[in-house]
């Protein structure tokens, strides 16, 4: 495309890779001794609380757990985005039409839903999405976005778990930083210039900090994620 007059840039996101764990005790076992015990402490305190964890797909997704899930969703991006984009309807529309590409990762606690997060199957990423939750509870959030949907990858041998951009905190929990590209076509001559010469430093920064990142990761120095 860029020989195609597009403008090309980069980004980060944080994937996690599937080296072929028969479990994520295996995964764990790849990880420095540190952050095996972090992780494990982790989870555990987040179901402390007498608190379930639930896979929902399929038929499993009722309007009754997208009205849970919606709610989460107004609660956490009222607080956190500041103005939620998605309607109660897009749920059931997404429910309706992709119900078999779609995860919900949901916790209960004393019968009733408390947190969740979305993710969408493709054919070999889980792709996972926003969050929210009524109960705040520690790690929770981890447990829920980042952690079982690495159970989940390793149930189901999808190589990859894209949790999406921003947060260097997914990083410690096995989630690397990894550079995507996109493509734009700048019509007007005068904005492309500026957009391009701004694309030139921004790819370098990426590159930098994407180095940074790499270089804090929590895998064990005889561990590669690269393929042999």
């Amino acid at each position: 495309m860029g020989e195609r007059g597009f403008l090309q840039r980069t980004d980060q996101q944080f994937h996690w890779t599937n080296a072929g764990y028969a479990s994520f005790d295996a995964f764990l076992a790849v990880l420095t001794a540190r952050k095996r015990k972090t992780i494990r402490r982790e989870r555990a305190e987040a179901l402390a609380n007498d608190i379930s964890v639930h896979w929902l797909t399929g038929s499993d997704l009722t309007e009754e757990a997208w009205d849970a899930f919606f709610e989460f969703y107004m609660e956490t991006g009222s607080r956190k985005w500041g103005r939620p984009y998605l309607t109660r309807t897009f749920y059931s529309l997404v429910g309706e039409t992709m119900r078999d590409q779609i995860l919900l990762v949901m916790a209960k606690r004393a019968g009733r839903w408390i947190a969740g997060a979305i993710n969408f199957i493709g054919s070999h990423t889980l792709f996972g999405r926003h969050w929210g939750a009524i109960e705040h509870h520690p790690f929770l959030h981890f447990e829920l976005c980042y952690y079982q949907a690495i159970d989940y990858a390793i149930a189901h041998k999808l190589p990859r778990v894209e949790a999406g951009a921003q947060g260097e905190h997914k990083i410690s929990r096995g989630y690397m930083p990894t550079t995507t590209h996109s493509a734009h076509y700048i019509a007007d001559p005068g904005l492309r210039r500026g957009i391009a010469d701004y694309l030139v430093r921004e790819r370098a920064y990426v590159e930098a900090v994407g180095a940074e990142l790499a270089a804090t990761a929590p895998y064990r120095k005889d561990f590669s994620l690269e393929p042999e």
